[in-house]
């Protein structure tokens, strides 16, 4: 199935609540086709928003970065294979991994497993107590998600390309950090235009603020989608 540029594009709804989530979907129209439900969405009402979504025929990313002891995190990937989410987040720990592929049965769910937080560097690595840096630690988890059978990685751009040399062109890889080049960096530490994360090997963008908060939301998101249709040429 062809992934058209709208698609590559998954704009992350980091609002409070579920007003300002609807709100925002509706200013972008048909602009946006894919959304990402985080944390504090969810929280907040996100999750009848996700079913919500799918039955208007959107796509939804429940970024929900899964992590507990296996049979916890099996249920809780049936349950969200149930509601009709495309990718659900899980941490890229081999036990976690498997729990979850083993509970998808015949789901069309994809699995996408969290290497590195984009917010972090080596020296929050080594705070943490890893022995390992950003650069090593992705690779390693790579491998990992790779044997777990897991469908994709979420990871900086800055690792894609290389990323995309030890997985193969299978597996996906869905980029946050993605900033256009006139937007502000914010809280992130690993980031990269759009076009430059297309050209790195990216198949999905996920991009909050600069949409969510530009002035023009779905003319900020058409702008996106017209540099990756351009880099995917």
């Amino acid at each position: 199935m062809t992934v058209t540029p709208r698609d590559r594009l998954i704009v992350a709804l980091d609002l409070p609540n579920t007003a300002a989530a609807e709100a925002m979907v509706a200013k972008l129209g048909d602009e946006v086709s894919f959304y990402k439900i985080g944390m504090e969405l969810t929280y907040g009402g996100g999750l009848g928003l996700a079913r919500e979504l799918v039955q208007a025929g959107k796509k939804v990313f429940l970024d929900l970065k899964l992590h507990d002891i296996p049979n916890t995190v099996a249920r809780a990937t049936a349950q969200v294979a149930d509601m009709g989410a495309t990718f659900l987040t899980i941490h890229a720990y081999p036990q976690t991994m498997r729990a979850a592929v083993g509970a998808l049965g015949g789901s069309p769910m994809q699995l996408l497993a969290v290497t590195v937080m984009t917010s972090y560097d080596d020296s929050d690595l080594k705070e943490a107590g890893y022995g390992y840096g950003v650069k090593d630690l992705v690779k390693r988890r790579a491998l990992q998600a790779k044997e777990a059978k897991v469908h994709g990685l979420i990871l900086s751009a800055e690792e894609a390309a290389e990323l995309r040399q030890v997985v193969g062109p299978q597996m996906l890889l869905v980029t946050p950090g993605i900033r256009p080049a006139d937007a502000e960096i914010g809280d992130q530490k690993r980031v990269m235009t759009p076009a430059r994360a297309i050209a790195a090997g990216a198949d999905h963008l996920v991009v909050g603020r600069p949409v969510t908060q530009a002035p023009d939301p779905a003319a900020a998101a058409k702008a996106i989608v017209a540099e990756i249709a351009a880099a995917v040429r």
